[in-house]
C-alpha cells in the first residue's frame, strides 16, 4: 500500500505545529488508502483550510468526490455555515411566534465566536462519534489546525460534556442547555472514539527542526493527558545534502541532523517515518501520490531550473521604517509555520536595541515567544515579554465578573452565574478581553504580538467586530479597552499588520485571503514578509535549487499584489 500511515485504524488524526505538511500528509495518506480500494473521507477541521488548493477540488460543507482518485470524497467543516445552521435550528422554531425584536435579540446573542466554535464542533462531533453518519466509508481522516486549535477541539468532547452534566440550571451562554442534552449521547461517543486506540490513531507532523519537535513533543505529552495514547510520527522534510560545495545545502542538512540528535524520549519511541525534502510542491494529486510513494525520489524536479532576479527589503529597514512611529502595535499574522513568532520575536529584539520600550506578546496557545528572544545586553530591560495564558485569563475574569455582576445575587443566583462561568465558552470572552487590553497598551510604546494561526486569528477578529457592535448599543458596561479595540485595529498609524507568508503557494494564497478578510474588518497590511526564502541565496544543490526556481512563480504573483516585500533569507536566527 503506497500510504504515509502503514495498518490505519479507521480513524486518523493528523497534527502538529502549522507549516509541518499536515495537510499534504492526510492527503497522500488518503490517497493511498483510496488507490488500495478503500473508501475514504478526509475532512479538514481547520477554519483557515487548503484542502481545496492542495486537491485542487472545490470543497464545501458536504462530501465531495476528489477528481482522479475513484473512493476519496473530501469537505471542509466550515465554522460560519455550521454557526448560521446552528442559529437556525435555535431561532428557527420562534420564527412567526416571538415579535421581531425578539428575534433580533436571540440572533444577536448567537454572533459570537462562542457559537461558531460549539457549531462547528457538533460537526466535527458527528463526524467522529456517529458511525450511522460516516458508515458508507472505510477509513475517516481528519486534517487538522495547528497544535493549540487542535488540543482545544479536542478536549471539548469531555469539557461540553462535564459542563452539562454539572449544570442543573439548565442555561449557558448560548442559551437553554436543552439543545447541548440531547447531543450528550453524541459527545461521549466522540470522547470514547477518540480514546480508543482500536478505532483512532493520531499522526504527529513534524520536521527536523528544534521548534516544530519540542511542540510535536509537548503535544504527545498533553494527548497522553487527554488519554490519547495510539500516536505516530511523520518526519517531513528530512534533507541530506548531494553537494558538498553548497553552503546552504550542508548547513540545511546539518541543522536537520543537530534537531533530530536532540529528538526528545517520548518521541523517540513511536513508530515514525521520514519524509525526505522534495524538490517539487505538493499541490495537485500527482506530487501527492509521489509524496506517499515509498520511494519518493527527493532528487526528481518538477519544474526547470530557472534564476531569478526578484529584489525586496531587508528586515532592517522594515524595522527601522517602524522605529520612526514610536509606539503603537505590531502584529505578524500568517498561516501556521510560516514564522511569525520568530519574525515578531526578532522586530521586538531590534526595536529595543533602538533604544524604544517594547511588550512582546502571543495570542498562540501553542507559541513561546520568550525562547525566540535574542540576547538584547544592555537594553534588556526596554523589552517585556508576556503571553495571553488563557487559564490565568479565565480564571481573572471569572472573580471579576463574580466580584461585581455577582455581588447583589442571592445564594440561588450567585450559583446560576458560577454554573454560567463553568463554561466552555468562558475562555473565549476572558481571551478577547485580554487581547483588547494588550492592544491598549500601544497608546504608551511598542507593543508585538505574535498572533494564532490563521483561522484562529480570524475567529478573534470576528469577535472583535461582534463585541463592537454590542458595545455601541450599551458601551457602559465594556471596559475602555474593549470598546476602542477595533477602531485601534483599523488605524493605519496605530496598528501595522505583517503578514508572513512562505514561498510556496498554500502560505501565500491563503495570506491573500486573510487580507481581504482584514479589509472587512478596515484592517490594512503594512508589509509582507516572505520568510525562509532562498532566493536571495546562491545555491547549487539540485533539491535546493529546484525549490528556488519554484519560488519564482509565487514571488512574481506576489510582486503584482503587495506594495511592501520583505524577503528574509533561509537560516536567518
Amino acid at each position: 500500500m503506497s500510504t504515509l500511515v502503514q495498518n490505519p485504524t479507521r480513524i486518523l488524526f493528523f497534527t502538529g505545529k502549522g507549516g509541518v505538511g499536515k495537510t499534504s500528509s492526510a492527503c497522500a495518506t488518503a490517497i493511498g488508502l483510496a488507490d488500495a480500494g478503500k473508501r475514504v473521507l478526509l475532512v479538514s477541521t481547520d477554519p483557515a483550510s487548503n484542502l481545496d488548493e492542495v486537491l485542487r477540488v472545490k470543497l464545501s460543507a458536504t462530501p465531495t468526490q476528489v477528481p482522479l482518485v475513484p473512493g476519496l470524497l473530501a469537505l471542509n467543516i466550515d465554522p460560519e455555515q455550521a454557526a448560521h445552521d446552528y442559529r437556525e435550528r435555535v431561532v428557527g422554531p420562534y420564527r412567526g411566534v416571538l415579535p421581531a425584536t425578539a428575534i433580533a435579540s436571540m440572533e444577536e446573542q448567537l454572533s459570537g465566536a462562542c457559537t461558531v466554535e460549539i457549531a462547528a464542533f457538533d460537526e466535527f462531533s458527528k463526524l467522529l462519534g456517529d458511525q450511522t453518519t460516516t458508515s458508507q466509508f472505510d477509513h475517516v481522516l481528519f486534517d487538522t489546525a495547528p497544535t493549540g486549535h487542535t488540543l482545544r477541539l479536542l478536549e471539548l468532547p469531555a469539557a461540553w460534556t462535564n459542563f452539562i452534566d454539572s449544570n442543573v440550571g439548565g442555561t449557558s451562554c448560548l442559551g437553554p442547555l436543552s439543545g447541548l442534552a440531547a447531543q450528550k449521547t453524541l459527545y461521549a461517543a466522540s470522547n470514547s472514539a477518540l480514546r480508543d486506540p482500536a478505532q483512532t490513531t493520531l499522526v504527529l507532523v513534524a520536521r527536523p527542526e528544534h521548534s516544530s519537535l519540542t511542540e510535536a513533543e509537548r503535544t504527545r505529552t498533553e494527548l497522553a493527558q487527554l488519554g490519547i495514547a495510539n500516536v505516530r510520527l511523520i518526519l517531513n522534510g528530512v534533507f541530506h545534502a548531494q553537494d558538498p560545495t553548497d553552503t546552504t545545502a550542508v548547513a540545511m542538512e546539518a541543522r536537520g541532523r543537530a534537531s533530530l540528535e536532540q529528538l526528545p524520549a517520548g518521541l523517540r519511541v513511536l513508530p515514525r517515518l521520514d519524509v525526505p525534502l522534495l524538490p517539487f510542491g505538493l499541490v495537485g494529486i500527482d506530487s501527492l501520490r509521489r509524496m506517499g510513494a515509498p520511494t519518493a525520489d527527493a532528487s526528481e524536479s518538477g519544474a526547470p531550473v530557472t534564476e531569478t532576479t526578484f529584489r525586496g527589503d531587508s528586515l532592517d529597514a522594515l524595522v527601522d521604517q517602524l522605529a520612526k512611529r514610536g509606539k503603537g502595535v505590531v502584529m505578524t499574522m500568517g498561516k501556521g509555520g510560516v514564522g511569525k513568532t520568530t519574525l515578531a520575536a526578532r522586530i521586538a529584539t531590534e526595536l529595543a536595541r533602538r533604544g524604544l520600550c517594547v511588550t512582546l506578546t502571543t495570542t498562540d496557545p501553542a507559541a513561546h515567544v520568550e525562547q525566540a528572544v535574542r540576547d538584547l545586553g544592555e537594553n534588556a530591560s526596554r523589552l517585556r515579554v508576556t503571553r495571553i495564558d488563557p487559564e490565568l485569563e479565565t480564571r481573572r475574569y471569572t472573580e471579576e465578573v463574580l466580584a461585581t455582576a455577582g455581588s447583589g445575587l442571592d445564594a440561588q443566583g450567585k450559583a446560576l452565574l458560577e454554573e454560567d462561568l463553568r463554561s466552555p465558552c468562558t475562555e473565549e470572552i476572558a481571551v478577547f478581553r485580554a487581547f483588547a487590553e494588550t492592544v491598549a497598551q500601544g497608546e504608551d510604546r511598542f507593543v508585538v504580538i505574535d498572533t494564532a494561526p490563521t483561522g484562529h486569528t480570524l475567529l478573534l477578529l470576528d469577535a472583535a467586530e461582534a463585541y463592537h457592535r454590542e458595545v455601541l448599543r450599551k458601551p457602559s458596561g465594556s471596559p475602555e479597552a474593549v470598546q476602542r479595540l477595533l477602531p485601534r485595529l483599523g488605524d493605519q498609524s496605530f496598528t501595522h499588520v505583517l503578514l508572513v507568508t512562505l514561498p510556496e503557494a498554500t502560505p501565500i494564497h491563503e495570506a491573500m485571503q486573510l487580507e481581504q478578510d482584514l479589509a472587512r474588518a478596515g484592517i490594512k497590511p503594512f508589509a509582507w514578509i516572505v520568510n525562509q526564502t532562498l532566493t536571495p541565496l546562491q545555491v547549487k544543490d539540485p533539491v535546493l535549487r529546484s525549490r528556488r526556481a519554484h519560488e519564482a512563480t509565487h514571488l512574481r504573483e506576489l510582486q503584482g499584489h503587495a506594495a511592501r516585500i520583505v524577503l528574509e533569507p533561509w537560516g536567518t536566527v
